[in-house]
């Protein structure tokens, strides 16, 4: 080939490359809503102790989470939830921004003694809290938007906690699903999605084993400074407890409301995902008992009607037994599964712990890590143990399928933090490109899992508006929208929220 004809050759291959590269710019800016199936819910979440504040207005009662953040040094900089972001009094203009960024969901959760003050039917239905959800509810859907309501998340009555230890005794049951039926009666008109219970695994483990949330209970060898506890069982009764009104609730709905209101119910559960540290035998099975003791402890009850082989065979009398009764009732209690996905580790094996001292912790025997060798499993973020892992949850959407019977499945919560300072200037603040990326990316994990055929129908981040984050008071903001604490509690749209309403944009020709 002359000088003449590789000149051309260099010019076609050049214009080959351009073309491949501009073909793949196109087919990434193309990936947006019309990428997902027709009906695919986007949303963001909330929870009302994270988000409401008016702790002691309009008729509410206490709850665990009230005294424990005003304990000295349980929350970072002892920040607590008693005027959160407001949105009690603020939900219209945060409403607003909900449509503004063209969401199609709002999921938030109903304060337990906001409705029922006592916990119990016996102590009064109080109306302004009724009043203040349908106004939410109604806002909500004024605006083009389906409400996703959470039922519990963490916030047990403090009545009910000082009368017979909340949900370690089984009378929780019945005042459990008493709350229920009156959301069911009240807001199941307009609510056509429930769940009953946000993330019990967390609730269950660290306000029961750990004793770093609410209520604050473990083992005095675990801490001190808990409330005096076993970790070695509460755990796995408080899970009981939660699976046995779960049920009752489910059935309730399922018999007495779902023919009129045709709405669906199910519960979230949360899990890492867990890669073996070597490639072991030891450490695969590792990997099995941090999934069991993380999400089949949830999952297998509802799903197949027992707790994981795994956790009968290592716990013995320390896991409660379900009876041939509970067990139907429990088995298939859902219309669909909410997963809480945020992080990935690696995981090793462990020996068993002192018989004498058990924990739930101590039960998984396993090491989880976020770095082998050095190596991250996924970028480090602002919270020390979270790692933008995106394909973890792809293969935490395939597992389920596998394992759960092909279930229905909303990615109910999934986002990343900053830190929350008073010396990073607004306009800084504001720009959050990590976030753009990490939610960009799960996302088109979450397409793969649809694509290999997991039936998820919604994706929501977590969390709306920067908020009360548990343990960690304001220090972390995972929300879409700035709160500027300094400054009255003013919304600002963060460039997150930007590219949400860029990535939600409904075409004409689509129709949903």
């Amino acid at each position: 080939m002359g000088p003449a004809g590789a000149g051309m050759a260099r010019r076609v291959i050049s214009a080959l490359l351009l073309g491949a590269l501009l073909a793949c710019n196109v087919a990434y800016a193309k990936f947006n809503r019309s990428s997902f199936p027709e009906g695919f819910v986007f949303g963001t979440g909330s929870a009302s102790y994270q988000y409401e504040g008016a702790y002691k207005e309009g008729g509410k009662g206490p709850s665990i989470w009230d005294i424990f953040s005003h304990i000295p040094g349980k929350i970072k900089n002892n920040d607590t939830g008693d005027v959160a972001d407001d949105m009690y009094h603020r939900y219209k203009e945060d409403v607003k921004l909900l449509k503004d960024m063209n969401m199609d969901a709002f999921r938030f959760s109903i304060a337990w003694t906001r409705i029922l003050p006592t916990g119990s039917l016996s102590g009064g239905i109080n109306k302004e809290g009724v009043a203040f959800y349908n106004n939410l509810i109604n806002e909500v859907i004024a605006n083009g938007l389906k409400p996703f309501v959470t039922i519990f998340h963490w916030d047990t009555p403090l009545a009910l906690e000082s009368q017979y230890k909340g949900f370690l005794s089984e009378n929780i049951i019945k005042d459990y699903v008493d709350f229920a039926e009156v959301c069911f009666r009240e807001f199941g008109d307009r609510v056509k999605f429930w769940t009953t219970f946000n993330e019990p695994w967390t609730y269950a483990s660290m306000g029961y084993g750990t004793g770093t949330l609410a209520p604050g209970r473990c083992s005095p060898s675990i801490s001190p400074s808990c409330t005096p506890g076993d970790s070695g069982r509460e755990p796995y009764i408080v899970t009981h407890h939660i699976l046995l009104a779960h049920a009752k609730a489910v059935r309730l709905y399922q018999s007495k409301y779902q023919p009129a209101q045709h709405g669906q119910i199910g519960l979230t559960a949360v899990s890492h995902w867990f890669v073996p540290n070597t490639d072991t035998a030891a450490d695969r099975k590792a990997v099995q008992r941090s999934l069991d003791f993380m999400y089949g402890w949830f999952l297998d009850p509802l799903v197949h009607g027992e707790y994981p082989g795994t956790m009968r065979a290592y716990l013995g009398d320390r896991l409660p037994k379900f009876t041939a009764e509970e067990a139907k009732m429990v088995k298939g209690s859902y219309d669909f599964i909410g997963v809480n996905y945020y992080t990935s580790y690696f995981t090793s094996a462990r020996p068993a712990p002192n018989g004498l001292l058990t924990s739930y912790d101590g039960d998984i025997r396993a090491n989880t890590s976020g770095f082998r060798n050095g190596v991250a499993v996924g970028e480090p973020e602002f919270v020390p143990i979270l790692f933008n892992s995106p394909r973890g949850l792809r293969e935490l959407l395939l597992y389920t399928k596998r394992r759960y019977d092909d279930p229905v499945i909303y990615v109910t919560e999934n986002g990343i933090a900053e830190e929350n300072s008073a010396r990073i200037p607004l306009g800084d603040a504001l720009k959050d490109g990590h976030r753009i990326k990490f939610h960009s990316q799960h996302l088109q994990f979450v397409n793969h899992a649809i694509r290999d055929g997991v039936n998820v129908k919604g994706y929501f981040t977590w969390t709306f508006m920067d908020c009360f984050e548990w343990g960690d008071g304001y220090l972390d903001r995972f929300g879409l929208i700035f709160i500027d604490r300094l400054n009255g509690l003013k919304r600002y749209r963060k460039e997150s929220s930007y590219w949400i309403e860029g990535f939600l944009k409904r075409d004409k020709t689509t129709h949903y």
